[in-house]
C-alpha cells in the first residue's frame, strides 16, 4: 500500500452552507490553497497534504474537506455506481480492520434514496477489497474510522475521503448550546461580512446584546486572538485515513498552537456579551472556557432596556455591535419582537454612536423597526430559514453619548392608528364604567389600511389581522401590522408579552376551531355574573365570542325557571349565563336545568370547566357530544328556551355531511322548534354577513328579528356582524274552520 507523497497535489472539495462559497474560496486562498471552480455549497481546490490539514484546522467557514479520489461522468444506475467505486484502489485509503461509513448525497432516476446510494457505494468498496484478498470492513455509522463522501448529480459522481470527520463547524468548544444557536461557521461568516477581521486588527471592541450561548462572541474572539477554529477538536477524519502522516499533522498543529499562544497575549480587542437568561450566560461561560479564550470575554446579565456602553470603553472608542435576535417564526411572537427590535435600535443609538451595527434576522421587516437604514444586506440561510445580515452605521451624536434617546417618531399612519385607538377608548369609557365589562372590542378595521381587530381581555390584548386581499402589497401590509403592534402596547399601556396576534383568513369547515398552539395559557375573565375561562393563544377564537355578549345577557334574563338547550354550544358561555340568570339578591334565578350539545370534546371539556368555575351542578347542567342535527332528530325532551348559534359553514369529519347555515338553517330551525315547548322561545343566531331568513319560517312561526338590539357600543360599527331572531310557536285558538 502506498500513500500520497507529502508534496503531492491533492484534489479537494470543501463544502459549506449555501451562500458562503465565495467567502470560503477567499479564505482557502489565504490559507495557501489554490481554489478553483465553485459549486452550489462547495469550492474545488488544490493543496498538498500539509495544506489539506491546514484547511481542516483553520477554515472557519467550511463544513467538510473531502479528498476526491474519483470523478466520473455518466453514472445513472446502481450497477454503474458500484463499478465506479470498485475501480478505486481502496487499500490506499482504508487500513486493515478500520470501520467505515458512507455519506451519500444526490440521486438519479434509478437511485432515489440516499440510504440505497450509500449501500451501493459500500458494496463497491467491498468488491474491490475482496478482489484483492483483503478483509471486508465493518460498518460504524456513529463513529467510523473512515467516512466516505459520495455525491451524484446529473450523472456526475464524486467519490472521496472525508478528511474532516465530524462537520468542521463543530469546533469542540460548544456543548451547552442554549436556545436556537447559530452554527459556528455561520457565525464566522456573519463576522466576516460585518468587517470584523479588519476591526479586530485595530483592537476594536465587540458587543453582542443578545448573546445567548456566546457563539458570535467566541468566534470573534478566536479570530482576533489568531486561534485556529479546529484547535480544540480531538479528532479529524484524516486520523483514520490510511494516507495520514502524523509528523506532517503534528507540524501543522504545533504551528497553530504557537500562533494561538501569541495571539491570546497580543489580542487588544475585548468582547462583551449581555443576556437576560442565566442559563444562556452559564452556557456561554462554559463554551468560552473550552475555547480557551475566557479572559477575553465579559458576560453580563440584563435585557435590552438596560443596554449601555460597557465599563472601561472610552466615549471615542468605536467597534462592532452584532447580534442574532429572535425572528418571530410564529405570528404570535411578533408583538414582543416589534418592541424588542425597536429597543435595540434605541439603545444602540444612545450607547454606541459611531459604531457599526450588524443584525442577523430571518424577518427583515422586523429589522426596519430598529430605525437605522441598512447600507448593506447579505442574504444567507440559517438552517432551513432564509435570513439576512443587515449592516448599519450608528450615527455620531453631539454631547454625551450616554443620554437617553428621543422616542422614535411614529409614521403618519401609525400616529393616525394611535389616535383612533385613543378616540375609541374615550368613546367607550362611560359604557365600560357603567357595565363593568372587562372584555371588549376596541378597534375593528376602522381604518382600511390597518385591517385589524383589537380586543381587550382585562390586562391582555388579542389582535386579529385580517388577511390582505391579493391587490394589497404583502410587504406594505406587513409594515402596517408592525406599526400597529408597536403602537398598541404604548397606547393601551400593556406589556408587549401580553399582546397576542393572529391572522384571520376565510375559514373552511371547522378550521376556526382547530388548535393552533399548545401553550395551555388560559385565564379567568368576568362577564356580568359569569366567570369564564379564555385562551388567547391556542385557537383562532378565544373561547368567548365578544359580539354575542348582549345575546348571552338576554338569555340570562329569559332563563329563570326554564329548561334550557344550547345547540352548537362551543364553550357553553351562553349556558353559564342562562344557568346563573339575572342578579337578584338571595334568589336562585337561573335556568332550572340545561343541556349543551357540541361535537368537539375539547370545547365540551372547556364547557365543564366553565360550569365548575361558576359552581353549577353537573347533574342539572349536562353536556352532550353529538352532531346537533342528529341529536335533534332523536331527542325526546322539550325545552322552554333554546339557543342555536351554528357555524356559517362546517365540514367536520365527525359530521355525516356538511353544514351551510344559509342553505340548512330552515331544517335546523324546524327540528329545534319540534323540541320547543308551547310558550317557549328559540333564539336563533348566526354570523353569516349576508344571511337571509327562509321566508317559509315566518309563515309557520312567529318570528321577530332583534339583531339591531343585540350589539353593545363596542360592536355598533358592523351591524351585519351577526343576525339574531326570536322564534316562537304561533298561538292557536278557536275553530280552525
Amino acid at each position: 500500500m502506498t500513500s500520497p507523497r507529502h508534496d503531492a497535489t491533492l484534489d479537494l472539495l470543501a463544502t459549506c452552507p449555501q451562500g458562503l462559497e465565495l467567502l470560503l474560496a477567499e479564505e482557502l486562498a489565504a490559507l495557501g490553497a489554490e481554489p478553483g471552480k465553485t459549486t452550489v455549497g462547495g469550492v474545488n481546490l488544490k493543496a498538498d497534504l500539509a495544506g489539506a490539514y491546514r484547511a481542516c484546522l483553520w477554515s472557519r467557514l467550511a463544513n467538510r474537506m473531502v479528498l476526491c479520489v474519483a470523478r466520473d461522468e455518466g453514472i445513472e444506475t446502481p450497477e454503474q455506481l458500484r463499478a465506479a467505486v470498485a475501480a478505486i484502489d481502496w487499500s490506499r485509503h482504508l487500513a486493515a480492520g478500520a470501520t467505515l461509513a458512507v455519506d451519500f448525497h444526490g440521486r438519479s432516476e434509478a437511485i432515489r434514496h440516499t440510504r440505497f446510494g450509500a449501500q451501493t457505494v459500500k458494496d463497491g468498496v467491498v468488491d474491490r477489497l475482496q478482489a484483492a484478498g483483503l478483509p471486508r470492513p465493518d460498518i460504524d455509522l456513529a463513529s467510523p474510522d473512515l467516512r466516505l463522501y459520495a455525491h451524484l448529480h446529473r450523472g456526475r459522481l464524486i467519490i472521496g475521503v472525508d478528511l474532516s470527520g465530524d462537520s468542521l463547524h463543530r469546533r469542540g468548544y460548544r456543548r451547552d448550546v442554549g436556545h436556537a444557536p447559530l452554527k459556528e461557521n455561520l457565525a464566522a461568516a456573519l463576522l466576516v461580512r460585518a468587517g470584523w477581521p479588519a476591526l479586530a486588527r485595530k483592537g476594536s471592541p465587540l458587543v453582542d446584546p443578545l448573546c445567548g450561548a456566546g457563539t458570535l462572541l467566541i468566534e470573534a474572539a478566536m479570530m482576533a486572538a489568531d486561534v485556529a477554529p479546529g484547535l480544540a477538536r480531538e479528532r479529524f477524519g484524516f486520523h483514520g485515513w490510511a494516507g495520514h502522516d502524523e509528523s506532517t499533522w503534528h507540524e501543522v498543529k504545533r504551528e497553530a498552537e504557537a500562533r494561538a499562544s501569541i495571539g491570546r497575549k497580543r489580542c487588544r480587542s475585548r468582547f462583551h456579551g449581555i443576556d437576560q437568561s442565566p442559563a444562556a450566560l452559564a452556557a456561554a461561560k462554559a463554551n468560552a472556557m473550552r475555547a480557551g479564550i475566557p479572559s477575553l470575554i465579559t458576560l453580563t446579565g440584563g435585557g435590552l432596556a438596560e443596554l449601555s456602553r460597557p465599563e472601561g470603553l472610552a466615549l471615542e472608542e468605536t467597534g462592532l455591535v452584532i447580534t442574532n435576535p429572535p425572528y418571530g417564526e410564529r405570528l404570535g411572537e411578533l408583538p414582543e419582537l416589534v418592541g424588542l427590535y425597536a429597543r435595540l435600535g434605541e439603545r444602540v443609538r444612545a450607547a454606541f454612536p459611531g459604531w457599526r451595527l450588524a443584525v442577523f434576522t430571518g424577518n427583515p421587516d422586523l429589522g426596519h423597526r430598529i430605525g437605522l437604514r441598512a447600507h448593506r444586506q447579505y442574504a444567507l440561510r440559517n438552517g432551513p430559514l432564509e435570513a439576512k445580515l443587515l449592516l448599519m452605521e450608528v450615527p455620531e451624536v453631539d454631547g454625551d453619548a450616554r443620554r437617553e434617546p428621543a422616542a422614535p417618531r411614529r409614521s403618519e399612519g401609525a400616529q393616525m392608528f394611535a389616535n383612533r385607538l385613543e378616540k375609541n377608548r374615550k368613546r367607550l369609557k362611560k359604557w365600560l364604567k357603567q357595565s363593568g365589562e372587562s372584555c371588549y372590542r376596541l378597534y375593528d378595521a376602522d381604518m382600511p389600511e390597518y385591517a385589524l381587530a383589537v380586543d381587550v381581555y382585562g390586562e391582555r390584548v388579542h389582535v386579529q389581522e385580517y388577511a390582505a386581499p391579493r391587490t394589497i402589497d404583502a410587504g406594505q401590509a406587513q409594515k402596517r401590522l408592525f406599526e400597529a403592534l408597536a403602537v398598541i402596547p404604548e397606547v393601551l399601556e400593556v406589556d408587549p408579552t401580553r399582546v397576542v396576534v393572529k391572522r384571520r383568513e376565510r375559514q373552511s369547515g371547522s378550521a376556526q376551531y382547530q388548535k393552533q398552539g399548545a401553550s395551555g395559557e388560559r385565564f379567568e375573565v368576568r362577564e356580568g355574573r359569569a366567570r369564564l375561562w379564555v385562551n388567547l393563544r391556542d385557537y383562532l377564537d378565544t373561547g368567548l365570542f365578544l359580539d354575542h355578549r348582549p345575546v348571552r345577557r338576554m338569555l340570562g334574563e329569559m332563563a329563570p325557571g326554564k329548561r334550557f338547550l344550547n345547540l352548537f354550544c362551543y364553550t357553553a358561555t351562553a349556558t353559564v349565563q342562562a344557568a346563573l340568570g339575572p342578579r337578584v339578591a338571595g334568589e336562585d334565578t337561573g335556568a332550572s336545568d340545561s343541556v349543551s350539545v357540541d361535537l368537539s370534546n375539547t370545547y365540551l371539556e372547556w364547557a365543564r370547566d366553565n360550569f365548575a368555575l361558576n359552581g353549577l351542578d353537573p347533574s342539572r347542567h349536562q353536556v352532550v357530544r353529538d352532531d346537533c342535527l342528529r341529536w335533534l332528530q332523536t331527542a325526546g325532551a322539550e325545552f322552554d328556551l333554546i339557543f342555536m348559534d351554528p357555524p356559517t359553514f362546517s365540514n367536520s369529519k365527525k359530521m355525516a355531511g356538511t353544514l351551510d347555515v344559509q342553505r340548512d338553517h330552515g331544517r335546523l330551525v324546524r327540528l329545534a322548534m319540534a323540541r320547543l315547548a308551547s310558550g317557549g322561545t328559540l333564539v336563533f343566531s348566526n354570523n353569516q354577513r349576508r344571511f337571509k331568513l327562509d321566508a317559509d319560517l315566518a309563515e309557520h312561526f312567529a318570528v321577530e328579528e332583534v339583531s339591531a338590539k343585540s350589539f353593545d357600543p363596542d360592536f355598533t360599527r358592523n351591524p351585519d356582524l351577526h343576525h339574531v331572531f326570536l322564534i316562537r310557536h304561533r298561538e292557536t285558538g278557536g275553530d280552525a274552520s
